[in-house]
């Protein structure tokens, strides 16, 4: 069976007990969360099951009143895509 659950500064996919997936983002002071990494198993890819994790951390940090930066590059991928997204969107200076 699998189930997605919050650890720590992020979320992980479970399966038999093992994590096959996983999200993790920092706070970036009091008022953004920045998503640093995610990674999916070769059995899942294809699945969404990364855009699953990232709408995890989304919605937290539309329930905390955060905004997100996506700096791990499938984080960006799917903002860039999705403009749902994209009000919560923080862009970091250059």
């Amino acid at each position: 069976m699998r189930e997605t659950i919050k650890r720590g500064n992020g979320y992980a996919v479970m399966e038999n007990g093992e994590a096959v997936a996983e999200i993790t983002y920092q706070p970036l002071g009091s008022e953004s969360l920045v998503i640093d990494h995610t990674f999916v198993s070769e059995a899942l890819r294809g699945q969404k099951v990364g855009e699953e994790l990232v709408r995890a951390v989304v919605d937290q940090a539309r329930d905390e009143k955060k905004t997100v930066v996506p700096a791990c590059s499938y984080a960006h991928a799917l903002f860039k895509r999705h403009k749902e997204y994209h009000d919560i969107w923080r862009h970091e200076e250059e």
